[in-house]
């Protein structure tokens, strides 16, 4: 994760027109602000069992932000068996729902491509001895 606080793989409501001019409905100012929010409430959720949140961990792999103001989301989780396998999908959700801004939202569970500790920020790595 950059230190600038983008989120990875972000296809937001900017879509390009045939000049590369940006084509989206809600206005740069307020998609940048929801797209900071949208980090700062990922980074709300915890894995229980690793004292990092979910952004820092690398879990979040894509999000879109339609002009209809509905944010998709890719994520995986550490493992496939992890034990709140079940319930992270809807924090994440309901972190999401949180933001001003945001009328729907949708979290996708892929574990392709598998997480491994590289997609890990400076942050999480320091926060568990691995740096």
């Amino acid at each position: 994760m950059a230190d600038d606080m983008r989120l990875p793989e972000t296809a937001d409501a900017a879509a390009q027109s045939a000049d590369g001019e940006a084509t989206s409905k809600i206005p740069q100012d307020e998609l940048n602000r929801i797209t900071d929010d949208l980090i700062a409430a990922f980074k709300s959720v915890f894995d229980p069992e690793i004292p990092v949140d979910i952004y820092e961990l690398g879990l979040i792999y894509k999000v879109d932000i339609d002009d209809d103001r509905k944010v998709d989301v890719d994520m995986t989780l550490t493992a496939p068996g992890c034990p709140v396998a079940g319930d992270m999908p809807g924090w994440v959700e309901n972190a999401a729902r949180g933001v001003k801004g945001v009328d729907d939202v949708e979290v996708r569970l892929t574990f392709d491509p598998p997480w491994d500790p590289s997609r890990m920020s400076d942050e999480a790595r320091l926060a568990l001895n691995m740096l």
